[in-house]
């Protein structure tokens, strides 16, 4: 029994520092900014009224879904896409590593015009 519970915590903790070395990849289309849900679906995205796109999808800095309803009035360092209608479709909750990549494009206008390496999740200005 106790070789079990050994064995069990050996591999939560493998688990664990396995799961905080992962670096996730982010899209060309990922924007950079400050979310706050105040009432779902309805957010305030960089201090603007918008909302939850229908089946939207935040992913906390260790990469787990998290609902809305439990992140309600927090603030947030995030990378978002947005569908079709300008709805929030995928945020990604920031680690300190990835909010300390700088530059990132936080308008659509930025994004056009810099240049994004996938492989080094890393943009760069023209």
């Amino acid at each position: 029994m106790l070789r079990c519970a050994l064995i069990a915590a050996t591999l939560t903790v493998c688990v664990a520092s396995a799961a905080a070395q992962v670096q996730r990849n982010f899209p060309a289309t990922a924007l950079r900014g400050e979310l706050v849900i105040t009432a779902p679906p309805e957010i305030l995205l960089n201090k603007r009224p918008a909302r939850l796109a229908p089946g939207a999808r935040i992913r906390g800095a260790d990469n787990m879904l998290v609902m809305s309803g439990a992140a309600v009035n927090q603030r947030m360092l995030v990378h978002y896409t947005l569908d079709l209608q300008g709805q929030l479709l995928n945020v990604w909750v920031l680690t300190p590593n990835e909010a300390a990549r700088r530059p990132w494009p936080a308008t659509p206008q930025e994004a056009a015009t810099w240049s994004f390496n996938p492989d080094a999740q890393t943009w760069s200005k023209p």
